[in-house]
């Protein structure tokens, strides 16, 4: 079971670009920092190279303005204040470039994190050292999908972790996802399916509440110039309504910039990446640890 007083719990997530708090782990960091613990999040880049939905800031993108990167701080931040937790920039904001995905030229810019090698490792296990987290998330080897940046986020998490009792890897379960996206039974105009990114078995599924599901969507929808949520919302950012329906009941459907559709599943999925094994039966991520 998990525990309601989670005081004295310090929980680091390792996040590669922006978003990537809401839609991974967004679930998990709300529920936590609700009960009680001291959440942080550490954004590697700016995510300079994302594209962007909506056309009231579409020309802020690498190749035109290349201003997208400082408008994703406003977005991370509106995120991680409904989730409840406290941002951190490795290296102070800027420091890294988001590297873009594998060919993109902006892999040899010389600020790419790609490159960031040592002095990356170096600065995250300073803010490890101060934050003495109980639980470090972030994300297999493979980034969850294959991203330079979510690679090297993997890494230097596990080079700078030290004695963190424990790492997990976020990961979505193909079993459910693939329930999700058979549940779907409509998409907006120009939104259709495709492949995603899943894993066939899975450490920890963590059940999300309809107060904390809520948290999350909400979060995610902070991030609207790289997603967009099928709710009929619109925003200054996006001011274009999209529509879904799904069979699921309570869940929503969204879609990055490549507008293929997908569920916000209710639950968030988890393989233990090292350290203390999850004790049969956990459905927490920091059941098992002493705090």
């Amino acid at each position: 079971m998990w525990n309601n007083d989670l005081s004295g719990a310090r929980v680091v997530a390792v996040h590669a670009h922006p978003d990537d708090e809401a839609i991974t782990t967004g679930g998990v960091l709300a529920d936590l920092a609700a009960r009680g613990a001291d959440v942080t999040v550490i954004t590697c880049t700016l995510g300079e190279q994302g594209e962007v939905i909506g056309d009231t800031f579409a020309q802020l993108v690498n190749g035109d303005a290349d201003q997208l990167g400082g408008f994703r701080i406003h977005e991370l931040y509106a995120s991680l204040e409904i989730l409840g937790v406290r941002g951190i920039h490795l290296g102070g904001a800027g420091c890294w470039r988001d590297s873009g995905m594998v060919g993109d030229p902006a892999n040899e810019h010389p600020r790419a994190f790609i490159h960031s090698g040592e002095r990356a490792v170096n600065q995250l296990r300073e803010l490890l050292e101060q934050l003495r987290p109980h639980l470090l998330i972030t994300y297999g080897p493979d980034g969850g999908y294959g991203h330079p940046d979510h690679i090297r986020a993997h890494e230097i998490t596990h080079a700078a972790a030290g004695d963190t009792p424990r790492i997990l890897w976020a990961v979505s379960d193909r079993k459910e996802l693939d329930e999700g996206l058979e549940a779907i039974t409509q998409t907006p105009d120009g939104w259709g399916a495709g492949e995603l990114a899943a894993v066939d078995s899975v450490d920890l599924a963590v059940e999300l509440s309809d107060e904390v599901y809520a948290k999350k969507v909400e979060s995610m929808r902070a991030h609207a110039t790289q997603l967009w949520i099928a709710d009929g919302s619109i925003s200054r950012t996006n001011p274009v309504a999209a529509h879904a329906a799904t069979s699921q009941t309570g869940v929503k459907v969204w879609a990055l910039s490549n507008l293929i559709a997908q569920p916000i599943m209710r639950h968030e999925h988890y393989q233990l990446g090292h350290g203390v094994p999850l004790p049969e039966g956990a459905t927490g991520v920091l059941d098992g640890l002493e705090f």
